[in-house]
């Protein structure tokens, strides 16, 4: 098993290993955090093992393997998903970091941040059990933030906000504006963010095109293999769409 772009992943019987980073300790003490007030859609920390890999439960479930399953692209799955991600930002509203907190560098929002956000809630990394979303993994993108920029980049990929030629069959018949709505309504964002949602994705759509690009030629491994399989022209494209649709779908959203 492994991520998009962390090498050396590995399932151990009922625990995951994966290599440590400069933003491990911050993410473990996020994690810690979020099982002291009960939230139970993460993965929980054993330890680091012999190998200075760090080791954390195994969340059992499904993830959204491709071709995506329909039980991810329904509209109660989009629901439950935005509630979960509500029940991690209000559990992670109340975390304070430690003072020398390391976070991994990302795109985000130029709002003040409000939060320890997921900054990487992908297909990838929502877990269903079923056929709803249960819990979310790798926390290795979390970062301060904002709830808006958490749910402007859910929706990226869960909408999914994206050009047709880029989607997978069942998702080609998805009425994106409505589900955009149907996600905000079942998160409760407040209107003030609705107004800013789509302003603010286009920001990340730029913002995240240059970062990935960095990555890639700066760190190389997961991020240079996405680059080259096209995220930077997919992202593009998203934008383009984005920009040419945005009127018709924020009438969906005020």
């Amino acid at each position: 098993m492994g991520g998009d772009v962390t090498d050396g992943v590995v399932r151990v019987g009922d625990t995951v290993r994966r290599p440590t980073r400069p933003s491990t300790r911050s993410v473990h003490a996020l994690l810690r955090h979020l099982e002291a007030v009960g939230f139970d859609g993460a993965p929980r920390i054993v330890g680091v093992d012999g190998r200075g890999r760090e080791v954390l439960t195994y969340v059992e479930g499904e993830s959204a393997p491709r071709p995506l399953p329909a039980y991810a692209l329904t509209d109660e799955s989009l629901a439950a998903l935005a509630v979960l991600l509500r029940r991690f930002h209000d559990a992670s509203a109340g975390f304070v970091p430690p003072p020398d907190a390391v976070w991994e560098a990302g795109s985000n929002d130029d709002a003040a941040p409000e939060l320890i956000g997921h900054c990487d809630v992908n297909l990838d990394n929502v877990i269903f059990r079923d056929g709803l979303p249960a819990a979310l993994i790798d926390f290795d993108m979390a970062r301060p933030t904002t709830r808006l920029f958490d749910v402007v980049t859910t929706l990226r990929h869960w909408a999914p906000i994206a050009d047709p030629v880029d989607l997978e069959p069942l998702q080609a018949s998805l009425e994106i504006g409505p589900r955009l709505r149907l996600f905000c309504d079942a998160y409760g964002l407040k209107p003030r963010d609705r107004r800013r949602l789509l302003d603010l994705s286009r920001v990340r759509f730029d913002r995240s095109y240059h970062a990935m690009r960095t990555k890639a030629v700066t760190l190389g491994g997961g991020w240079a293999r996405m680059w080259d399989s096209g995220a930077g022209t997919r992202i593009r494209r998203a934008c383009a769409w984005l920009e040419k649709n945005q009127d018709r779908l924020h009438a969906h959203l005020v």
